[in-house]
C-alpha cells in the first residue's frame, strides 16, 4: 500500500526555521510536493520535486526561504523552511503524483499525507 506520513511541524517565531519530513512507503512516484492550507483558504502548492532529474518548483512567496529535497534511498521528502513569517502558518501536507513537473497543481497529486501543523508567531 502507499502511505505518506508527515512529521516535524510545530511552533516557531518569525524569522525562525522548521524542517518538515514526509516518510513515504509502498511506491516511488515521479513527483512529490508540499502543500499547505490555512483557515479560510484553499490548499496551495508550496514546493515540488521530480524524482527523475531533481527539478523543483516553489511558490513565489516561499522562493529563497524554503527548500524541498528528497533522500531517494529512504523514499523520504523534506521541506526546510527558513525565515518563517506569520503568513506561513498552515497545515502542511506532503503529496505524491505519477506525472512529471506537477508543480503546485493540486489535481495532479494522487496520494496525500495527514498533515502537520506549522504555526509561526
Amino acid at each position: 500500500h502507499v502511505q505518506l506520513v508527515e512529521s516535524g511541524g510545530g511552533s516557531a517565531l518569525a524569522g525562525g526555521s522548521v524542517r518538515l519530513s514526509c516518510a513515504a512507503s509502498g511506491y516511488t512516484f515521479n513527483t512529490y510536493g508540499w502543500f499547505r492550507q490555512a483557515p479560510g483558504q484553499e490548499r496551495e502548492g508550496v514546493a515540488a520535486i521530480d524524482t527523475g532529474d531533481g527539478s523543483t518548483y516553489y511558490l513565489n512567496s516561499v522562493e529563497g526561504r524554503f527548500t524541498i529535497s528528497r533522500h531517494n534511498a529512504k523514499n523520504a521528502l523534506y521541506l526546510q523552511m527558513n525565515s518563517l513569517k506569520p503568513e506561513d502558518t498552515a497545515m502542511y501536507y506532503c503529496a505524491a503524483g505519477p506525472g512529471y513537473n506537477c508543480g503546485g497543481s493540486r489535481g495532479r497529486y494522487i496520494y496525500w499525507g495527514q498533515g502537520t501543523q506549522v504555526t509561526v508567531s
